[in-house]
């Protein structure tokens, strides 16, 4: 089993949006995570040059992770490239197997976390200079 097809049993709804729509805003509250099931989608953040397209991400993509593992605010904008099929994932179901992880475990995945959360902000601060 691929890690894609494990994540595909957490969808509780499927969400299409239509080409250039804003999924969700750098900035804004939300712990709701999605998985590409068709489409594209361009990870993007603010940056003194103004919006910096970070990534384009495809069918497999979690996104929404670092939001609600951290429970933060949304760490970049996710908009539509072309017509987009997501599907939602299981909030409640993902929040507690991750409380039934070891600390061990979990410092892991925080300090992963963590480290793609600065390297992204790294490469927007680099690619706006």
């Amino acid at each position: 089993m691929t890690l894609e097809t494990f994540i595909y049993g957490y969808i509780v709804r499927e969400e299409v949006f239509p080409d250039q729509a804003t999924i969700f805003e750098e900035g804004k509250y939300g712990d709701w995570v999605y998985i590409v099931m068709e489409g594209r989608v361009k990870t993007k953040k603010r940056t003194s040059k103004g919006m910096l397209t970070i990534n384009t991400l495809g069918e497999g993509s979690v996104l929404g992770e670092l939001p609600f593992l951290r429970r933060t605010r949304r760490t970049a904008s996710v908009i539509a490239d072309g017509e987009v099929k997501l599907g939602l994932l299981d909030k409640d179901r993902l929040e507690k197997e991750y409380e039934a992880l070891s600390p061990q475990l979990k410092s892991l995945v925080t300090t992963t976390v963590l480290l793609l959360e600065k390297a992204t902000t790294k490469i927007s601060e680099l690619a706006a200079s």
